[in-house]
């Protein structure tokens, strides 16, 4: 996804914050600036580059893995972290439940045949269990279309991402204020995993929206929006 995606999403934010968005490397604005070594830390140091000092990051799906990064590696300069439908690990391993892989490698396998029919398959998982799902997906795909397409390496590697980042160990380590916001009906990050991240990082702040999937931010905008506010109203150090 490319940062797009949040345009109809964001003036809910913009009467109250001073928004930075940003495009992840090789996405979008950034589809042709890609590190050597496309790791969540390198990819974290990138987005360090555009953070104003005391920055409250948000990062949605992918994104919240970089985000959490982010507050990981930069403590001093983030302030706060909200994380959308995201996970510290999203692939399952053992009691640990997210993504099946095979369902990964099969994604990464038909990236390299057809990126447009790979990207309408994964972007109908994410809209899974949303009432309003067809215009979920319909809405993304049109906010995608403003910026400019991914670098395929950047695909593959986002996947990859997906399939090896595991920041379990580290998440407890988090010192900002955490905001942690799940769609009771993804299909990506399953609510079974929500109590296990919870024990995890237990001074997180956790939101389970019970009407939405992997994209709350598209399907009950108004909604995430409060939530988020409120969290970051609370806040002192921004």
């Amino acid at each position: 996804m490319n940062s797009a995606v949040f345009s109809e999403f964001l003036p809910f934010l913009a009467d109250e914050l001073h928004i930075t968005r940003v495009c992840l490397p090789g996405f979008g604005q950034n589809s042709d600036q890609l590190p050597e070594d496309y790791s969540i830390e390198n990819l974290a140091a990138l987005v360090n580059e555009s953070l104003p000092e005391g920055a409250i990051v948000a990062g949605w799906s992918l994104g919240g893995l970089v985000a959490q990064q982010l507050a990981l590696s930069y403590p001093e300069k983030v302030a706060g972290l909200i994380t959308m439908a995201s996970s510290p690990c999203f692939v399952s391993k053992g009691c640990w439940k997210g993504i099946e892989p095979e369902i990964l490698q099969g994604f990464q396998r038909q990236l390299a045949r057809d990126y447009e029919k790979t990207l309408d398959r994964f972007l109908a998982i994410q809209a899974m269990g949303s009432a309003t799902a067809k215009q979920d997906v319909k809405a993304i795909r049109q906010q995608l279309s403003e910026l400019p397409s991914p670098a395929e390496e950047a695909l593959a590697a986002g996947l990859s991402l997906l399939e090896t980042v595991d920041l379990r160990g580290m998440i407890g380590r988090t010192s900002q204020p955490t905001l942690r916001l799940y769609g009771r009906l993804d299909s990506l990050v399953p609510t079974s995993s929500i109590d296990r991240i919870h024990e995890l990082h237990p001074r997180a702040d956790t939101v389970v929206m019970p009407h939405a999937a992997h994209a709350p931010f598209i399907s009950h905008p108004r909604q995430t929006a409060d939530i988020m506010l409120n969290f970051i109203n609370n806040m002192t150090r921004v």
